[in-house]
């Protein structure tokens, strides 16, 4: 598990890009329904696919990156956000989805983990049937309205601690619904926002909770040469790259991973997915 210190740097450089994620009223109560509370709404995860052993006192055990002295592997990860109360935006027109960029890493043939929120998978049921059924990609957990597990998360909303494993389970079945027959083990906590209560709250899912060690700073940017020179300047061996797949928030990522895909391939990285670094650290279970 990293280090709180850690975890707080590694949030606190997101945070400006991802406080827009939430557009509801921070003080609106969050609304999720609720799932079924039994194994067939938690995570069976696809078949051999690792998750690491849970934390001190059982708590879900946190993921940042793979280990730096097993080769130039890295893991590109991209968060399908929308919120529980955007479905208006989207009829209105705007786009939570982006095609291009799934369609530029088919292209690249380039390997990756996306963090879907229920509220995406409902919107974008075909989209998420579609890479829930491509062998290129693993499709996790990123709750289901994007509201967050701890107070003072950049604006976002809260979740109640008595609803906060229901948004993952509620996410899990949302994803089945959409098409996703296998999803991923793995959780993403909305702004990267957790404590050692939402990671004993969620325990119950049996997911690895995964964050990131090198942000990419798409969110919201208009210039995609600076996102490209922060990525290429935060990679090592066995990082995790956080990035959006919403044309909305975050316009330039396809560019961005057009343009870093080939210069990390020049020196010597190799693309994997989450689980794949999981699995070379030599702690799953």
């Amino acid at each position: 598990m990293i280090a709180l210190a850690r975890r707080i740097t590694a949030v606190c450089l997101l945070g400006a890009a991802l406080a827009a994620c939430g557009t509801a009223d921070p003080a609106e109560p969050a609304r999720p329904a609720h799932a079924e509370p039994h194994a067939s709404s938690a995570s069976p995860s696809p078949a051999g696919t690792p998750t690491m052993a849970a934390g001190p006192g059982g708590l879900t055990p946190v993921f940042e990156h793979g280990p730096r002295d097993k080769g130039k592997t890295v893991a590109l990860t991209f968060d399908a956000d929308m919120t529980a109360d955007e479905g208006p935006r989207a009829a209105a027109g705007e786009h939570f989805d982006n095609p291009g960029l799934i369609g530029a890493l088919r292209t690249l043939k380039v390997p990756a983990t996306v963090f879907m929120t229920g509220r995406w998978a409902e919107e974008y049921p075909d989209q998420a049937r579609a890479l829930g059924h491509d062998a290129q990609f693993e499709v996790a957990n990123h709750s289901y309205s994007h509201y967050a597990f701890t107070g003072d998360c950049y604006g976002l909303p809260t979740v109640a601690p008595s609803a906060e494993l229901t948004e993952i389970l509620r996410t899990y079945a949302a994803l089945r619904k959409a098409g996703v027959p296998h999803p991923a083990p793995y959780f993403r906590f909305p702004g990267g926002c957790y404590d050692r209560d939402a990671l004993r709250a969620v325990s119950g899912a049996g997911v690895t909770a995964v964050q990131w060690d090198v942000i990419s700073g798409d969110a919201f940017a208009t210039d995609a040469d600076a996102v490209v020179r922060q990525v290429l300047d935060g990679v090592k061996p066995g990082s995790v790259v956080v990035m959006h797949c919403t044309r909305s928030a975050a316009p330039t990522t396809e560019k961005v991973v057009r343009s870093v895909v080939p210069e990390l391939r020049r020196k010597g990285y190799r693309f994997v997915k989450v689980s794949e670094l999981i699995r070379e650290s030599g702690t799953p279970r």
